[in-house]
């Protein structure tokens, strides 16, 4: 059955990505214009709840972890084209994460 050995590599960058990105949701509070930074805020919560998700399930060796590696590949891009837009250390950081969680969850899917 595959679990954590396998699927390491994905489960590893998913940890990261959802750090990074609960990092750059309380970041982003902080920024001057909370407003504008809504729905980097919305997608970085989203993104790391996802993360952490598809990471456990397929730690568990969950049949439906392929399946939720889809959904959680598409919103990581959907979150590093959002924190991308914005020139913050910490929205570039979540950017790259997003993006390297997305090519990881599409491998492993």
């Amino acid at each position: 059955m595959p679990g954590y050995h396998t699927y390491k590599t994905c489960i590893d960058a998913c940890l990261r990505c959802a750090a990074v990105c609960n990092h750059c949701a309380s970041s982003c509070t902080q920024e001057k214009d909370v407003n504008m930074m809504a729905g980097c805020i919305r997608l970085d919560m989203e993104c790391a709840a996802l993360c952490y998700a598809a990471a456990q399930l397929m730690s568990l060796g969950s049949s439906k972890a392929k399946d939720l590696c889809r959904v959680c590949a598409d919103i990581c891009e959907a979150c590093g084209n959002e924190c991308g837009q914005h020139e913050n250390e910490h929205c570039q950081e979540c950017a790259r994460a997003c993006r390297e969680c997305a090519d990881e969850c599409r491998k492993m899917a």
